[in-house]
């Protein structure tokens, strides 16, 4: 089995990027920005500087732009083209735990706590330890109805595995500095499923090989990047199982009433964007603006043309 970590970065080598890069079995890209030192170098992973990526696809680095962790479309695509089976999307902020990448589910039949909900769409954080939690991307407006008396186990055939994360985890701005959380979350609550789309992020997640060609990181639509990805690809019809957490986040420093002006398009289109791609997943082209929409034509044109 092929299998590609995909990172970014911006600044010089972070432990977890020192840690992703001597994984055994595993090839590490990491994809620079125009504020990535020149001398960037790794010990054993590719390192693709902003003129290998332009060299590579100038429109697609054009319709993107610089200095956006959108940059890692780059990845997905070099992964592509190195024949991955699965792809690794990691962090550089999150470090990872003992074992990490060795309990694979992805191209897997699973038994997972299974969660059936009336809702439109599915919080996983909720299902936790950590209940009063929700996930960046989950609707707000369905907060207060979030119901996870329908469980059962059922068998789920794993096309992205999302793994949890202790420390900080991948909550929105106004719960993050409603709760300030540092957790650290029961393993024995996983693997989870549901019967409805959930958002599940970019920052240590497994996704089979198969899923890139719809699987598109949007630049211009703020931290609803990697969710609206998310929710494409599971209206489109790929299944998503999230599993124990395997790193721990020591998050970046953020500005969060910043990153609340970033969620602020989710806030606003999330309930309505899932209740459209159940219908039509299509229904994605009336929520992003037309640049993000080229250039995802543009990154799919890669598979197209395989």
């Amino acid at each position: 089995m092929k299998k590609v970590i995909v990172s970014t970065t911006i600044n010089p080598p972070t432990k977890a990027i020192d840690k992703f890069d001597s994984m055994p079995d595993w090839d590490l890209v990491v994809i620079g920005d125009l504020k990535t030192p020149k001398d960037y170098a790794l010990k054993r992973g590719a390192y693709y500087s902003p003129e290998a990526q332009e060299k590579y696809d100038k429109k697609l680095s054009d319709a993107i732009g610089w200095n956006c962790i959108q940059r890692r479309n780059f990845g997905l695509l070099l992964a592509h083209d190195r024949g991955a089976d699965v792809v690794a999307v990691v962090d550089d902020d999150n470090i990872p735990l003992a074992g990490w990448g060795q309990d694979l589910l992805v191209g897997k039949d699973v038994e997972v706590n299974f969660y059936e909900t009336d809702l439109p769409a599915f919080d996983p954080v909720g299902a936790t330890n950590h209940s009063a939690l929700w996930h960046r991307g989950f609707p707000l407006q369905l907060l207060a109805r979030r119901d996870y008396s329908r469980k059962s186990r059922k068998t789920v055939h794993v096309d992205v595995q999302a793994d949890f994360w202790n420390g900080d985890p991948d909550i929105d701005a106004i719960c993050r500095m409603e709760h300030a959380p540092e957790c650290t979350f029961d393993p024995l609550c996983f693997p989870i499923a549901s019967d409805k789309m959930a958002p599940f992020n970019s920052q240590n997640t497994f996704i089979a090989g198969s899923v890139l060609k719809d699987y598109f990181l949007m630049p211009f639509i703020g931290r609803m990047d990697d969710i609206w990805a998310a929710y494409y690809v599971q209206a489109k019809g790929y299944s998503v199982v999230f599993a124990k957490a395997s790193v721990f986040q020591e998050r970046n420093v953020h500005d969060l009433v910043r990153d609340m002006k970033q969620e602020y398009l989710g806030y606003e289109n999330n309930l309505n964007l899932v209740t459209d791609l159940a219908r039509d997943p299509e229904s994605i082209t009336a929520y992003p603006p037309g640049r993000a929409l080229w250039a995802f034509r543009l990154y799919q044109r890669h598979f197209n043309h395989a």
